[in-house]
């Protein structure tokens, strides 16, 4: 017969062999080292409840309904650790600015054009103060063609892509 009981570190319902009482175990769950009781702990009158012969079903007092399982999920307070952990960022690429996302922008000079006034270059300036220029990977000039519904034409204007972490 087995004897049942919890481990008094960590709750953990264990069942031993009833030769091993007295003798100390470490606790398969917590690692702490306890000592078995004499008696079990908890209630066997699940076992012999219903004996056979005594009005139970065949199946309850057959073998196979004897058998118990003494089984106990743990149960914690906090989230479980994550079991792969995401590689830390070199010290230098974070002082680099390594950890924001590489973004594109375009600038065309035509969207720049207000009140038949050209603030391309205002444009321009403003976006890359805004960005700061450490956080500036390269600017690239374009040229691009686009139909003038005003004109009804097709007209080649210029502009500039700039590629920068932010």
């Amino acid at each position: 017969m087995d004897i049942i009981f919890d481990c008094p570190e960590c709750g953990q319902e264990l069942a031993v062999d009833s030769a091993g009482a007295g003798s100390e175990i470490e606790c398969p769950s917590c690692g702490e080292t306890i000592t078995i009781p004499q008696e079990s702990k908890k209630s066997a009158a699940t076992a012999e409840s219903i004996a056979p012969g005594q009005g139970g079903s065949a199946i309850a007092s057959s073998a196979a309904a004897k058998v118990q399982m003494h089984l106990k999920v743990p149960v914690r307070d906090k989230p479980a650790e994550s079991l792969i952990k995401k590689a830390a960022v070199p010290l230098e690429a974070v002082a680099k600015g390594a950890d924001k996302k590489i973004r594109v922008h375009t600038i065309r000079r035509a969207s720049c054009i207000e009140s038949g006034h050209d603030n391309f270059d205002e444009v321009v300036t403003k976006f890359l103060n805004e960005v700061s220029e450490t956080n500036i990977i390269g600017t690239y000039p374009i040229s691009y063609t686009y139909f003038d519904v005003g004109t009804q034409k097709t007209l080649t204007d210029y502009g500039l892509i700039v590629v920068y972490r932010g």
